[in-house]
């Protein structure tokens, strides 16, 4: 399993950067896939993910903010950062579940495979 983002950078609060995630080594659409991030001292968080159908959770903190999508040809995991605030200054990872589903979301623990990480700083 090999996951590689790209994307992050530095913008002004208020701005917007895409985020994407290659993935390869695996039946991409059968699995769920999700963005985490984590800033120094803190935990890591769930962000965003989407499940085998599609389906999507977002955090409350991005909500209305961020999408994220998935390319089940192209196998990839984008995340859309709009609106973007100097608290999601922070590392963001892809990562992919060993589980897929159809009826509900997979949780934090079941993501096993994990991007070596793209920085995102976002100044006030």
């Amino acid at each position: 399993v090999q996951l590689v983002e790209s994307g992050g950078g530095s913008v002004q609060s208020g701005g917007s950067l895409r985020l994407s995630c290659a993935a390869s080594g695996f039946t991409f659409r059968h699995y769920c896939m999700g963005w985490f991030r984590q800033a120094p001292g803190k935990e890591r968080e769930l962000v965003a993910s989407l499940n085998s159908l599609a389906s999507t959770y977002y955090a409350d903190s991005v909500k209305g903010r961020f999408t994220v999508s998935r390319d089940n040809v192209k196998n990839t995991l984008d995340l859309q950062m709009n609106s973007l605030k100097p608290e999601d200054t922070s590392e963001y990872y892809c990562a992919a579940a060993t589980f897929g589903y159809l009826t509900r979301m997979c949780r934090p623990v079941e993501y096993k495979y994990w991007g070596q990480g793209t920085q995102v700083i976002v100044s006030s």
